[in-house]
């Protein structure tokens, strides 16, 4: 009987333009998970090339590994400056009920 082989998945990997970008992170937001939040904007960042983030938004490479990572709770304005860093406009709009 063979094993079952399991292949690591990077979603940071699939994340290889801006539509897709858009729609995963559209797809987080409206589900409303701030811990999914994070963990995807870690995602999209890797996907960019965290050296560049970390350069356009003025932190560190280090501290954007662990402010992203599962669990972790970066400051707000953290978050605001790499999402900044990597190009994306947030839009509120009335919810629909």
């Amino acid at each position: 009987m063979s094993k079952a082989v399991l292949l690591d998945f990077d979603m940071a990997d699939h994340l290889d333009g801006e539509e897709a970008i858009a729609e995963y992170l559209s797809q987080v937001l409206a589900d409303g998970d701030t811990d999914e939040l994070i963990h995807a904007i870690g995602h999209i960042a890797k996907a960019r090339g965290m050296s560049q983030i970390a350069k356009d938004s003025g932190l560190g490479r280090e501290s954007l590994y662990k402010a992203f990572a599962p669990g972790a709770k970066p400051r707000f304005d953290t978050v605001m400056k790499v999402i900044r860093a990597l190009g994306i406009d947030l839009h509120a709009q009335p919810a629909h009920g």
